[in-house]
């Protein structure tokens, strides 16, 4: 029988689980060879800024699959709605069958997310940070600074966004985190100032400009999960010491590596992954590289993140 999960069962197994190591073991085993991940599943509403994403597979050896069922409607917050819902499902690898159904609205996604930023910034940062910088005022601005707590001791940042409203509102959270947090006047302003930026935006134009971003400095870009999004400036992957895919084929599919190699600043044969860096076969060569982390979110996080919410709910 299918065993059915609501977000408040969810919500109550997340602090037992080391999601950040989990998502770290998921990017080891896909640069391994030992998950399949099929190509991202998608459909996009443009005239009400929303998307439709199917992310699944299946680690080898395993008795499970996952099936990941998510959507961003990101006019939602005029309606009084969470931009994020979804559900995950748990389908046996030996009879096709349905075992668990996780209604967590979103919610997964977004901690598998920033997870997988800090697992980024684990691998990325500089060994100084001074101070975070973070583009946007969402959720996953929040998560974000949630989850670096866990990898930097740096707990002053500055935060950038659109609506100047939103984006106290988010330096506020932040500021309860125990962050000595501020509002940015401007991306050049943040930075001028960051060791480490994260970008979180949906936007579909850079605005982090290569002229602006110090050397040194850790970027984390992952706002841009479908093939119209791009963030920053394709001229700081150039400039960049180390370009680093959440996975290969995925970037260059979708993220701030298409557009660059699009726009010519770099080249399939430039880009590392994630996995392999944490697997020690890459990493930064000097103090001064700047380094770009491109996730898109792959299907091998939520099923690292399933399987540990299942093994503690079932």
């Amino acid at each position: 029988m299918t065993k059915i999960t609501a977000l408040e069962q969810i919500l109550v197994a997340l602090p037992d689980i080391d999601v950040v190591g989990e998502i770290e073991r998921g990017f080891v085993a896909l640069s391994e060879g030992k998950v399949d991940v099929p190509p991202v599943g998608e459909l996009l509403f443009p005239e009400d800024n929303g998307e439709f994403h199917i992310k699944y597979g299946v680690v080898r050896g395993d008795d499970v699959f996952v099936v990941k069922l998510a959507t961003g409607f990101f006019g939602n917050a005029a309606l009084g709605l969470p931009p994020f819902s979804g559900c995950m499902l748990i389908l046996s690898a030996k009879t096709g069958e349905v075992l668990h159904i996780l209604l967590e609205e979103g919610e997964l996604t977004n901690h598998r997310t920033a997870a997988a930023g800090a697992v980024a910034a684990r691998h990325l940062a500089p060994p100084r940070v001074d101070v975070i910088g973070i583009c946007g005022s969402g959720v996953q601005a929040r998560l974000q600074a949630d989850y670096l707590r866990q990898v930097t001791p740096c707990r002053t940042l500055l935060l950038w966004g659109r609506d100047a409203g939103r984006a106290a509102a988010a330096v506020s959270d932040i500021e309860q985190m125990g962050f000595d947090a501020r509002m940015a006047a401007s991306v050049e302003e943040l930075a001028a100032s960051s060791q480490l930026i994260v970008t979180t935006t949906p936007a579909d134009a850079p605005y982090l400009l290569s002229n602006w971003v110090k050397p040194g400095t850790h970027i984390t870009a992952m706002g841009s999960d479908t093939p119209h999004k791009t963030e920053i400036d394709p001229a700081i992957l150039r400039r960049a010491g180390l370009v680093v895919a959440d996975s290969i084929p995925q970037c260059l599919l979708r993220g701030e590596i298409r557009a660059a190699i699009e726009a010519g600043a770099i080249g399939p044969d430039d880009v590392v992954e994630l996995g392999s860096l944490i697997a020690g076969k890459a990493g930064r060569r000097t103090p001064d590289d700047i380094t770009v982390a491109d996730l898109t979110g792959v299907a091998v996080q939520d099923i690292m993140i399933a399987k540990a919410v299942v093994a503690r709910t079932s």
